[in-house]
């Protein structure tokens, strides 16, 4: 068991250590598949549409923030907590709009099957 737990601790450590910068500039191209096929589904409301745009205005803001806050700071975003708060907001946004949008959803396919 000693042996597992040195393993998983060690990859952990592995994945903490890797640059992910790439990644998360590599992860729009998937995302804007996903975009354009969710516009193009008449099933899917606007406000679910939109919460899942929102999150592109998310990931906007929390890069802008984070710039102003290595510039202004000198620290990273999740050192300065009210600007990470700020950042995170848009995110709450987004969550909230496509939340409603699924309610939106079911509250109108309980309609149209009752």
């Amino acid at each position: 068991m000693k042996l597992m737990n040195d393993f998983f601790v060690k990859f952990i450590e592995k994945l903490g250590s890797i640059d992910n910068t790439a990644l998360f500039a590599a992860s729009i191209f998937p995302y804007a598949i996903f975009l354009y096929y969710l516009y193009k589904i008449k099933s899917v409301n606007k406000f679910v549409k939109t919460g899942y745009s929102l999150t592109v205005l998310f990931v906007f803001i929390t890069i802008i923030v984070s710039i102003f806050t290595l510039n202004y700071y000198d620290k990273t975003l999740v050192e300065v907590d009210f600007m990470h708060g700020f950042a995170e907001s848009f995110l709450t946004l987004s969550d909230f709009v496509i939340l409603f949008g699924f309610i939106k959803m079911l509250n109108k396919l309980e309609v149209n099957n009752s």
